[in-house]
């Protein structure tokens, strides 16, 4: 019989994991062993499939899309590897491809160190070993965290590019030195914020004295974003975003902190980025010299907490921001009646105001009225968290319990089924490859049913995780109810209201809609829901 020409492709493959094995498994290593093959066992080689710096958990690497394009056009009829992990490192999917993928296309499969080749037919140890590849990038994905997580702890740092004001040391690539040339655009921007400037007010003075971005800087000095700047008028260069200016005075960089696990993965299989609870961020201090003092940036916070609206003639209006409507929900807008002897103020909704009566009402609350109320509050829980702390705090605690154990036990419940039906998932992942291996499904319903499991799987995972931080949040409960009662506690005897007390006290204001009785006395609802705990009787 005449043998089979063999128009081959070659695939290799490095991630930043496998080079922890150091040159054993490098693109050059790589290359040079797979054309040895080739030339040895005259198999014509088509092209090379590169992709360096990808990870093996899954398959959405552009070279070997290109690779399985070219199977699809019929041009490759052979894929030679250095071994089943350069293929990938998740067991279904690589085992997908080498015995149902591949066979179904003619095409031959070579995996030298494996000693796997499908014209000798099948290699029972593959599935083993592929399995085993995937516990390795588990195995490595664990130690890798831990290895940065003891770097971080050292201080050093990992960035593309430094901070605006700060630049790579020449002698620690991984720590931050004071860039004398960029580091006055970040006082500029503090010193603006400390003599109480906001924002908005700030990217505009940045734009009209044609302060250049950080990106800017970095293009003049690493020729980096070239097509932002590139053909662009040059006001481009100093286009500052409000979000920019945000960011950079909430950022603990400019005090000589370095925060890390802000985000994460959902796992090691997954690309998906999530935001992290504050309270799992890793925060390690004095890691390097600050631009700016702890005691500026401290200041600095505090008014962005606090900084609300301003009112025509230039008064703060410490409600801004707080004050809801009960039924629709948008914020209460501040208004002035100007009369000749009686000038008062007044909050109304915004949506009523905006839209008519047929989308809300009015919700009208004088100002004074509003302010005295919400006064009292604080004076009566004051006078409380000074008297009897341990009283308030169990008196918080027995007015939230009845629901708290009823959610708690939704929400183990619902962790149970969650968590049994993943597991089902992965039987049923299981028994449909096994299913299609024995040709008892077809490709086209083994793809169909792959596509909806894993889908599931995933909105799965994501109920798990929100469940798990829901039993997380009601652990936190007592905690949260103790933090309050500490920050009430530093307004002894309040006499008068201020927008900083009321905005670490209260999370909103809700107004209801005032409503005659049958004596024709007016009344009306307003409800406090304080930070931390909630609304309290």
């Amino acid at each position: 019989m005449r043998e089979p020409t063999y128009n081959s492709a070659i695939y290799l493959r490095l991630s930043r994991d496998d080079e922890l094995q150091g040159d054993s498994s490098s693109i050059k290593t790589q290359r040079q062993m797979l054309r040895k093959y080739a030339a040895d066992h005259n198999i014509n080689i088509y092209d090379e499939y590169i992709d360096d710096g990808w990870s093996g958990t899954n398959f959405d690497r552009p070279d070997f899309k290109r690779m399985i394009g070219d199977i699809e056009d019929g041009r490759i009829n052979c894929v030679i590897v250095k071994d089943l992990s350069r293929l990938g490192r998740n067991y279904i999917l690589t085992g997908q491809y080498t015995e149902l993928y591949f066979p179904s296309k003619n095409v031959r499969f070579i995996a030298i160190n494996d000693n796997v080749d499908s014209i000798n037919g099948d290699n029972e140890f593959a599935p083993f070993k592929n399995i085993i590849n995937e516990w390795y990038a588990r195995d490595i994905g664990k130690k890798i965290r831990t290895a940065f997580q003891t770097k971080f702890a050292e201080g050093e740092r990992f960035c593309a590019y430094a901070p605006l004001g700060y630049k790579k040391d020449t002698e620690h690539n991984n720590r931050l030195v004071i860039d004398e040339e960029t580091r006055w655009v970040i006082e500029k921007i503090f010193a603006l914020a400390i003599n109480g400037v906001g924002a908005s007010r700030i990217t505009k003075s940045l734009i009209i004295e044609k302060v250049p971005t950080p990106a800017w800087f970095n293009y003049q000095r690493y020729g980096t974003f070239s097509h932002v700047f590139e053909g662009q008028p040059e006001e481009k260069r100093y286009m500052w975003t409000i979000s920019q200016v945000k960011s950079i005075l909430k950022d603990e960089t400019y005090i000589g902190n370095t925060v890390h696990n802000k985000q994460s993965t959902t796992s090691y299989k997954s690309k998906k980025i999530s935001r992290k609870p504050e309270s799992e961020w890793l925060r390690v201090e004095n890691t390097h010299e600050g631009i700016i003092s702890k005691d500026d940036f401290a200041a600095v916070q505090e008014m962005i907490k606090s900084r609300r609206r301003q009112t025509s003639n230039g008064a703060t209006q410490i409600f801004a921001g707080l004050v809801k409507c009960a039924d629709c929900g948008w914020s209460l807008r501040f208004g002035t009646n100007k009369l000749k002897n009686d000038s008062y103020s007044f909050f109304s909704c915004s949506k009523y105001g905006q839209m008519g009566k047929i989308h809300c009402s009015m919700h009208y609350i004088r100002y004074d009225t509003l302010y005295e109320y919400v006064l009292s509050r604080i004076q009566y829980w004051a006078s409380v968290a000074q008297n009897d702390e341990n009283a308030l705090l169990e008196k918080l605690v027995k007015s939230s319990d009845k629901n708290l154990a009823a959610s708690r036990k939704r929400a183990v419940s619902d962790l149970k089924k969650a968590e049994k039906r993943l597991k089902e998932l992965d039987s049923l992942f299981t028994k449909l490859y096994e299913d299609r291996v024995a040709d008892k499904i077809n490709e086209r319903n083994f793809n169909m049913l792959t596509a909806k499991y894993q889908q599931e799987q995933d909105e799965v995972q994501e109920q798990i995780d929100s469940l798990n931080r829901v039993l997380k949040e009601e652990k936190e409960d007592v905690s949260n109810k103790e933090k309050w009662i500490t920050l009430i506690k530093q307004y002894t005897d309040p006499k008068e209201l201020t927008s900083p007390m009321l905005n670490s006290l209260i999370e909103k204001i809700v107004v209801h809609e005032a409503f005659k009785t049958e004596d024709g006395m007016k009344e009306q609802e307003v409800e406090i829901f304080y930070r931390f705990i909630g609304k309290i009787d």
